[in-house]
C-alpha cells in the first residue's frame, strides 16, 4: 500500500480510483466492511482502491476542547487499513483551509482532479465541506455533475450495538472491553515503549512491565486479563490500568504481569491486548494484602485462558461469558 500526505505527490494519474473517505479511528468492523467493499469494486474494474483519511482528527482543529481520545494513532491506523487490501492511502493534513472548502471545492480538488474518482463509497452519516454542509445526497448530486458514482453503505450493528468509534469509546470508558472488541473485530490494544517503573511491584508484590504514558484511549481504570505482545510473541498476562493507590498518589500507568514466565525481557516495546475486565482498582491496607489479591487475579486469568483454549473456535474478543 502506498501512503501519501499530499495529493500533489500523485502527479498525472491516468488510473481512475474507487474511493472512500473517513477518519477511520479504530478501523472497526464497519470501517473494514467499507474498505473491503472499495477493494472488491476496484479489483473487478481494474481500478485503484483508495482511502482518504485526515491527520489530526478534524475535531482537534475545529473544537479542541471536545476532541476525542483516539482509538488508534496514525501508525496503527495505517497498518490496519493496509490489511484490508487498499492500494493507496491519502493522509490529508486537516487544516482550517481544508475545512473552509465548499462541498464542490472538496469534490473537485480532492476526488476528481487528482484521483479521477470513478465511484465514491461512504457511510450514511458522511459529512463534508464547510461546516459539514455536504451529506450523501449532495455528494450524489455532485457525482452526477462531476462524473462519478456514489454508493452509501448502511450502518452495521452487532448484537444491538451500532458499530461506531463513539460507541467503542463509550464501552471502553465503562470497562466493557469484551463488547468493544466485538465491534472492533479484534482485541482493543495499547502499545508503546517499555519504561522503568518505580520498583514498587518488584519490591512489594510481583514484577511488572510498564508502558510509557499513553495519550490515546484507554479502558476504564481497573484490572484486566490481557495478552502482552513482545517481539511478536504473545504472552498471557494480567494488566492494571490505574494509579497504584496502595502506594500513594501516582500518575496513570499501564503495568502488566506476565503469567507463567521467567527470564529476561530484552524487548523495548510492548503491545497489550485487553480481553476481559476482572475488577476495579482498589486501595489495600498494605502491600501484603495486595499481593494476595494479585495472586487471585492471576488464578482467575489462568481460568480464563484455560476455558479460552478449550473453545478454540471462539475469538478472545467474543468471550464475554467465560467468567460468569
Amino acid at each position: 500500500m502506498r501512503v501519501i500526505g499530499n495529493l500533489q505527490e500523485l502527479g498525472p494519474s491516468p488510473v481512475p480510483s474507487v474511493v472512500t473517505i473517513g477518519n477511520f479511528d479504530g478501523v472497526h468492523l464497519a470501517h473494514q466492511t467499507l474498505l473491503r467493499r472499495v477493494v472488491e469494486v476496484a479489483r473487478t474494474q481494474s481500478l485503484r482502491a483508495t482511502a482518504i483519511t485526515f491527520e489530526p482528527h478534524p475535531i482537534k482543529i475545529l473544537s479542541p476542547d471536545h476532541a476525542p481520545k483516539l482509538l488508534t494513532p496514525l501508525q496503527r491506523k495505517v497498518e490496519l487499513i493496509e490489511r484490508t487490501g487498499i492500494d493507496l492511502l491519502v493522509v490529508l493534513p486537516f487544516t482550517r483551509d481544508l475545512a473552509r472548502q465548499s462541498p464542490l471545492e472538496f469534490v473537485r480538488r480532492v476526488l476528481v482532479e487528482p484521483l479521477h474518482a470513478a465511484s465514491v463509497h461512504v457511510g450514511p452519516n458522511f459529512r463534508f465541506g464547510y461546516r459539514q454542509s455536504g451529506d450523501t445526497e449532495i455528494l450524489e448530486e455532485l457525482g452526477h455533475q462531476e462524473g462519478f458514482q456514489v454508493q452509501t453503505v448502511p450502518l452495521l450493528f452487532m448484537r444491538g450495538d451500532r458499530v461506531s468509534s463513539t460507541r467503542i469509546r463509550e464501552l471502553l470508558t465503562e470497562g466493557q472491553v469484551h463488547k468493544a472488541n466485538r465491534l472492533l473485530g479484534r482485541p482493543f490494544s495499547s502499545r508503546g515503549p517499555i519504561v522503568a517503573g518505580m520498583g514498587v511491584g518488584r519490591k512489594h508484590t510481583v514484577p511488572t512491565l510498564n508502558l510509557a504514558p499513553i495519550e490515546e484511549q484507554l479502558p476504564k481504570v481497573g484490572v484486566y486479563v490481557t495478552h502482552a505482545i513482545l517481539g511478536g510473541v504473545r504472552y498471557n498476562s494480567v494488566t492494571n490500568v490505574g494509579y497504584k493507590p496502595t502506594f500513594g498518589d501516582h500518575r496513570l500507568t499501564v503495568e502488566t504481569f506476565l503469567l507463567d514466565f521467567s527470564g529476561q525481557i530484552d524487548e523495548t516495546e510492548m503491545e497489550i491486548e485487553f480481553l476481559y475486565r476482572l475488577r476495579d482498582e482498589m486501595k489495600f491496607q498494605n502491600p501484603a494484602i495486595l499481593k494476595v489479591q494479585i495472586q487471585e487475579d492471576a488464578r482467575r486469568a489462568f481460568k480464563f485462558f484455560r476455558l479460552l483454549k478449550s473453545y478454540p473456535q471462539r475469538k478472545p474478543q467474543s468471550s464475554d461469558r467465560v467468567m460468569e
